[in-house]
């Protein structure tokens, strides 16, 4: 009898040690699983960024899915122009005198492509899959116009929601991730972009994620 309480106690102490072990380490472990996804799933989303920011110069407004920003990459073209001053004589019927008058004249030095010039291979062509998906998941984007200042302005939003990265994490330290608050981690449930309530390009990632590489 005595033997069967001892192993027992022996099973226990060793039961109790991997619950202590593993409430210490499944958080390091999240946290380290955390950063690497959420760092392919942003570099991602600053590439969309890059894409939504360059269909806007060139076309005037923001792309609203990704088939039409997709194509847009594949055939536009940036316009390489040289601003340079310059001046000219003129009568001026005031003074009734010939005046300089002194202007800003642009050239156009030439075209390069968006694709060459923001990606240099295929791989935007996959802008819309999100990394690490375990269903071959979409980023959700959307684009619209809002009054600012009196003025229609072009505005995006692209999204994911962060239970779609760490789908294979603990439910209680997803749960606690989604509700985070803090200027070191990505505020909310999902990871944002843009944004459709007002006119900006900016993001809800800390600093972090746009040092890390440097």
């Amino acid at each position: 009898m005595k033997t069967v309480i001892t192993i027992a106690l022996w099973l226990l102490s060793i039961f109790f040690a991997y619950q202590i072990y593993n409430s210490v380490m499944e958080p390091i472990e999240f946290d380290k699983v955390k950063k690497e996804r959420y760092s392919k799933v942003i570099d991602k989303l600053k590439d969309i960024r890059d894409a939504q920011i360059a269909h806007r110069r060139v076309i005037g407004e923001f792309a609203k899915d990704f088939p039409s920003l997709i194509q847009f990459i594949d055939t536009a073209q940036f316009t390489i122009t040289q601003q340079r001053d310059s001046s000219f004589m003129e009568y001026d019927k005031v003074y009734r005198i010939d005046m300089e008058r002194e202007v800003k004249i642009i050239d156009t030095l030439g075209f390069v492509s968006v694709k060459d010039s923001l990606f240099g291979d295929d791989s935007y062509k996959n802008l819309a899959t999100v990394p690490y998906g375990q269903n071959n998941e979409k980023f959700e984007m959307e684009a619209s116009t809002i009054d600012a200042n009196g003025f229609k302005a072009p505005v995006f939003e692209v999204k994911v929601d962060k239970s779609v990265i760490l789908y294979d994490q603990p439910k209680d330290l997803l749960a606690k991730e989604k509700s985070a608050i803090s200027v070191e981690e990505v505020n909310g449930p999902e990871i944002i972009v843009g944004s459709l309530t007002k006119v900006s390009t900016s993001a809800n990632w800390p600093p972090y994620y746009d040092t890390e590489k440097e």
